[in-house]
């Protein structure tokens, strides 16, 4: 056979083990090293190893057929293939392949998957328009676009909180919430409603029913939640800005995971009207932009200027906080040398928010969630179960720790802004194990809870980048800023003095 053929032959059997998932032939056909790439329309991964893993947590490449190929032998030992497929789903795609012979057998050693981009992604958007609401004729945001966060009321429109069982039961809104009717008045349209993490009680950014969000900036990565949908849309460029809302990093950590500007708002400076709350102490309204002077422009859209102040730009962190990050994240803040200061035990911190923000949780939703079992996904659901063995000897308790640690956190920080990461780590992988899921977790919420539990502002700033194992591009880490109450504003022009 000539090396043409012998290229065919080994382009069938790759062919049939893709649709097989069998992993082993997978592998095998694949180049060995760690200078080989596969690549489609979320980024590039970059060797052997990273292309293994990435196959392993997929579950199996979309079933097609393949209508034609075309073969160019480039060398001796090179050749490309390019294949016009047909996805089970409709429409037609590419494979492209860069074949090279080692050590005696032909190797895949590039690739790149082509496929028809879905019209509406749904574990994006739950629905959209050509605006699905269009916004005032002039104003300071005329031109820009909202992805709403699925809690909040837009007038014709159901709130569905991410659970399609909620979803069914639910009844179109009678009108519009302020923190929406705001964005439209200054002359932004609401492009969509999209999707959130169930009741909006996690930050990962998985929804068991209607997939998980893209992660454009962190291949194979979480979206971060729950403001998961808007986040998501604003880094895809479907719009430009993100309504959300955030109790314990729901802004914060998607806009960290996904390099955005992501601001929660000072506690109670934004009418929560027409919002489906989740834990009411902590609740907060905000939003998630690519650029600071948009994100500023919602801002000012929103709030009562009349209650805003000024900032002084005196920083400070807390070392104690550091240690519950992964290690790439605190060495890239190392970069910081502001003042220190003691916030005392975090764990403690942590734990009067959550035991507080686990009862409102319940007393919210428990009724719903008990009347509909199985409705929820496992995780949500465990954290509800939690949430239901929360007395009222245990709440009161630790409303007593709450206050007492609002009090004595607003005393320490007083004017200062307090500088931390925005979540512990990186977005992990959608396949990463369990473990560390949970530990990532458990990391960011002593970072996220310190804002919550002070009602102060929170700004997480896109300033930071660390490698990603298996990829060309660096994943960003948020910096958050934490200020005064009502230093939204002056709190956006800070940051962008520390970005330039």
């Amino acid at each position: 056979m000539s090396s043409r053929d012998d290229v065919e032959t080994a382009f069938w059997a790759y062919e049939r083990a893709l649709m097989a998932n069998d992993l082993d032939a997978l592998d095998e056909l694949f180049a060995p090293g760690p200078s080989i790439l596969r690549g489609d329309a979320a980024g590039i991964l970059v060797g052997h190893d990273a292309i293994s893993q990435f196959r392993k947590g997929r579950g199996g490449a979309p079933a097609r057929e393949i209508l034609h190929v075309e073969i160019r032998e480039l060398t001796d030992a090179t050749a490309l293939v390019i294949a016009i497929t047909a996805p089970a789903t409709g429409g037609r795609g590419q494979q492209s392949q860069l074949w090279t012979l080692v050590d005696g057998a032909w190797r895949v050693s590039a690739a790149h998957v082509s496929l028809p981009a879905p019209a509406i992604n749904g574990a994006v958007w739950r629905t959209v328009g050509t605006p699905l609401v269009r916004g005032a004729s002039a104003g300071p945001l005329r031109g820009e676009t909202v992805a709403v966060k699925d809690l909040y009321d837009v007038a014709g429109f159901a709130v569905g909180a991410g659970i399609p069982a909620y979803l069914a039961e639910a009844s179109p809104a009678t009108g519009t919430s302020p923190a929406v009717a705001a964005l439209l008045a200054a002359g932004a349209d609401v492009t969509g409603i999209a999707q959130t993490d169930e009741f909006a009680y996690s930050i990962a950014g998985r929804n068991p029913h209607y997939g998980t969000p893209p992660n454009p900036a962190v291949l194979g990565g979480v979206p971060g939640g729950s403001s998961s949908g808007p986040a998501s849309a604003v880094a895809l460029g479907q719009a430009s800005i993100g309504l959300g809302t955030d109790t314990a990093g729901s802004i914060r950590v998607p806009a960290s995971y996904q390099g955005l500007w992501g601001l929660r708002s000072t506690h109670g400076s934004v009418s929560s009207d027409r919002l489906l709350p989740l834990a009411p102490t902590f609740d907060s309204v905000g939003w998630m932009t690519r650029s600071a002077a948009i994100l500023r422009a919602c801002a000012a859209a929103t709030l009562d200027a009349t209650k805003q102040v000024a900032v002084e730009p005196s920083f400070v962190m807390a070392p104690a906080l550091l240690e519950h990050c992964e290690p790439d994240v605190r060495a890239a803040f190392s970069r910081f040398a502001f003042d220190a200061v003691d916030l005392g035990d975090v764990d403690e911190l942590f734990l009067a928010f959550r035991t507080v923000q686990a009862a409102e949780a319940w007393a919210t939703h428990g009724a719903w969630i008990s009347a509909h079992p199985g409705a929820l996904g496992e995780d949500v659901a465990g954290r509800f179960a939690f949430a239901s063995t929360i007395d009222s000897a245990a709440e009161a308790s630790g409303r007593v720790a709450l206050a007492a640690a609002r009090n004595r956190l607003n005393a320490l920080l007083g004017d200062r802004v307090l500088v931390l990461p925005s979540a512990s780590s990186t977005a992990p992988s959608v396949f990463a194990d369990p473990e560390l899921i949970e530990r990532t977790r458990q990391g960011t919420l002593r970072l996220t809870c310190i804002a919550g539990i002070t009602g102060r502002p929170a700004l997480s700033i896109p300033l930071l980048t660390v490698p990603q194992p298996g990829a060309l591009l660096r994943a960003p880490v948020g910096v958050c800023l934490v200020g005064p109450r009502f230093g939204d504003l002056a709190l956006i022009d800070l940051a962008e003095q520390l970005a330039g």
